[in-house]
């Protein structure tokens, strides 16, 4: 499989600043670290692919001799121009961009955080309107009871003899240098001489979290919740990570919503259309009344000012829009075609032009263009 352009790979056009490369590679790894995506293999290269891209775009040297040969200048022992610099240290890009976020940064030591968790809740157009209470279920990792979260049995934590308590170890190859996790304690700095025979020294066990949360009224589709301290229990007694509950709203039956405000369409006959009526319209407060004029044409919207959702950022709240349908009648009766045909003979010669402006101009064009085709 051929190697993607690396300006693609990031999402960046090619004359883009070192600020926007590290911008658009702190984007794309946050969303394809493994910590987030564990045993998702296309996140795990989209990772690795982006952390490549970043690794020579970044570097002056490396990033001319890219846009000039390709990804070319990389094989057949092609360098950057910098003698015996060699691949970007891993560890520094690393820690320099993640450091505070996955726990991997340089110098590293101590407890990780724990992982955010994200939860899609559903709700029905009422229930985001109005706010509601809801109870969910959340499979997690927790902190273990026996020891407290701290992964050893007798509360005895020791400095790691291989990193020095550290947390990161430095591997040489050649000219090749790259940081990583202490294998021994895994980046913790510590080691534990007597585990938890209950979560095996981790910590944490899995298990089911029943929370409720409280949904303010006004949200929409895609807004987040946090929970703070509610998502996955940190390995070795670390800060637990975040819940995020995200709201998706469910179509309705009568309703669509746009920001606040609401729509809705009304069928109506076309007799009402034509003499004026009173209609009793849905809400989602009730029922209210809309007064069709005379002559109304299908697709007349009326508006219901305050009738919409309130807002859950400001204390506006918008409008109910009332789109009038002029339906068509079915399933006449003998009396009933009977009087509309009597009533379409009214229609006929060029009397029926003053009633139906519309219509008269639609065929007066198609008359002048077939003209000018013919022509």
């Amino acid at each position: 499989m051929s190697k993607r352009d690396y300006y693609d790979v990031l999402g960046v056009a090619k004359n883009a600043s070192e600020e926007e490369l590290k911008k658009a590679y702190r984007r794309l790894a946050m969303k394809h670290h493994p910590d987030r995506n564990p045993d998702d293999d296309k996140a795990e290269h989209a990772f690795k692919e982006a952390k490549e891209a970043y690794e020579v775009l970044s570097d002056a040297n490396k990033r001319r001799a890219y846009d000039a040969h390709g990804h070319a200048a990389f094989e057949h022992g092609m360098g950057g121009g910098g003698g015996g610099a060699g691949y970007a240290d891993m560890g520094d890009i690393f820690g320099d961009i993640f450091g505070d976020i996955f726990g991997g940064g340089r110098g590293q030591r101590g407890p990780r955080r724990g992982n955010d968790l994200r939860y899609v809740l559903e709700l029905d157009l009422e229930e985001a309107v109005f706010g509601v209470e809801k109870q969910i279920d959340i499979p997690t990792l927790i902190a273990c009871e026996p020891c407290k979260g701290s992964g050893s049995e007798d509360g005895k934590i020791e400095t790691c003899k291989t990193c020095q308590g550290r947390g990161q170890v430095r591997m040489q190859r050649g000219i090749f240098a790259m940081q990583q996790p202490c294998p021994s304690c895994g980046g913790r700095g510590e080691t534990i001489a007597k585990p938890c025979k209950s979560c095996h020294g981790q910590g944490r066990k899995q298990s089911q979290k029943t929370l409720q949360v409280k949904i303010p009224a006004g949200v929409d589709t895609d807004d987040r919740i946090r929970l703070q301290g509610e998502g996955e229990a940190a390995p070795a007694g670390g800060v637990a990570g975040d819940l995020y509950v995200e709201v998706h709203v469910r179509e309705h039956p009568i309703f669509q919503r746009e920001g606040n405000d609401l729509y809705c369409e009304v069928p109506i006959r076309f007799s009402q259309a034509a003499l004026g009526a009173e209609l009793t319209v849905p809400t989602l407060q009730g029922e209210a009344l809309v007064k069709v004029p005379a002559e109304t044409q299908t697709g007349k919207v009326f508006r219901l000012r305050g009738k919409g959702v309130k807002s859950v950022r400001s204390h506006g709240t918008g409008d109910l829009l009332c789109r009038v349908v002029v339906e068509t009648p079915v399933n006449l009766t003998g009396k009933q075609r009977e009087l509309l045909e009597s009533f379409e003979k009214t229609f006929e010669g060029e009397a029926g032009a003053k009633h139906s402006p519309k219509s008269s101009t639609f065929f007066d064009g198609v008359k002048s263009f077939l003209d000018r085709i013919i022509s």
